[in-house]
């Protein structure tokens, strides 16, 4: 291992948090709650503690109340069932001396009524239809216009970020990461081609980052901002979404979770899963140099960037999320400089413990060679 590659491997403080090194797991949705209540299981406590090794995991996205769900069988974090399930989950990854946040979502318009409490219409900022397909219990459907949230509703949808932060710590988590990317509820009043509100949160920059600052806030206020880490994506226009000027968008957003005082912030580099400097992008240092906290960088890392990135300063650590999913022991390899395994696409979403729990680490055999 080269001595840059070493950098990956000190250890790192955020916030409240001590992680022994830098390599971060994202939250990355598998589908695979209890179908019923939604609430994790022994196998999802099976494949987190398979992974605590990570520097810190981020667990899935997880809906912080039923209108907040967008897939099939993805858990919340609202239910007493739900925040049992969770604590199998932290006890487990605790046990494996790992830490362990848990990713608060809601998903906006990108879901269906299929998936909504009493089949209602989704809500957003405003009513715009994103192209695209939902993934629910009986299979893919298009998605539809949600329904404009009314102004008064906001303050509600706000406080259960606060309340499932409060939930979260009750499980056991050490802390939470507001989801504010991908094209998701936050992420869809921040940017002007989903919200068209003409009140308090929509029109200008100061209003469109306004429902993050409060979300992120309502967390902070429940656990401790020093608890609190937030997911952005500036560039990206997963779950069509676009933005006509993110660089003064996303500076002021980043500047008003430094006034809150987060422990960090965590950016999808580029396009999710695509091109880490898209056209027509702007640099992202500019966000790092208003923010005071961590940053983690996220999106299309190997070892060699990932030690690169942190050894120059760039990033504070690197979040992978696919690697995750077939080595469980991914530090343990990068370390080593051992091949990563492939990823059976099929098993993604859904189902058991094929694709899931299943994936070897590294023999000993491997290990000596």
């Amino acid at each position: 291992m080269s001595h840059s590659a070493d950098a990956i491997f000190e250890p790192l403080k955020i916030g409240a948090l001590d992680l022994p090194n830098r390599i971060v797991m994202a939250p990355l949705t598998r589908s695979r709650a209890d179908a019923k209540t939604l609430a994790p299981r022994q196998l999802n406590a099976d494949y987190y503690a398979q992974r605590a090794s990570a520097g810190l995991i981020i667990a899935e996205a997880t809906q912080i109340m039923p209108e907040g769900q967008g897939y099939a069988w993805t858990p919340g974090v609202y239910s007493d069932e739900q925040i049992a399930g969770w604590k199998l989950v932290t006890d487990a990854v605790h046990a494996k001396g790992g830490r362990i946040v848990l990713q608060l979502w809601h998903v906006g318009r990108i879901s269906h009524p299929d998936l909504q409490p009493g089949g209602v219409l989704p809500v957003a900022p405003s009513a715009v239809k994103p192209e695209g397909q939902a993934f629910t219990e009986n299979g893919f459907k298009p998605m539809v216009t949600p329904r404009a949230l009314e102004l008064d509703e906001i303050s509600g949808v706000i406080a259960q970020y606060g309340k499932a932060a409060a939930n979260a710590r009750a499980a056991g988590f050490d802390g939470v990461e507001v989801h504010a990317a991908n094209g998701y509820l936050i992420d869809q009043f921040l940017r002007d081609s989903t919200n068209t509100r003409a009140d308090a949160y929509g029109g200008s920059v100061e209003n469109r980052t306004r429902f993050l600052a409060e979300a992120t806030a309502a967390a902070a206020d429940a656990i401790g901002a020093d608890r609190v880490g937030v997911r952005l994506s500036p560039l990206s226009p997963f779950n069509d979404i676009a933005d006509s000027n993110p660089e003064p968008l996303f500076t002021r957003a980043v500047e008003r979770l430094q006034e809150i005082g987060v422990a960090y912030i965590h950016l999808i580099e580029g396009e999710t899963q695509g091109a880490r400097a898209p056209e027509g992008g702007f640099d992202l240092s500019v966000l790092r140099s208003v923010f005071k906290g961590a940053y983690i960088g996220n999106n299309g890392y190997d070892a060699a960037l990932a030690a690169e990135r942190v050894s120059s300063g760039a990033v504070d650590a690197v979040a992978f999320g696919r690697p995750f999913i077939s080595n469980p022991d991914l530090v343990e390899r990068i370390r080593r400089g051992a091949p990563f395994a492939e990823l059976d696409k099929a098993t993604l979403y859904g189902g058991g413990a094929k694709g899931y729990t299943d994936y070897p680490a590294l023999s000993e055999a491997e290990k000596a060679a």
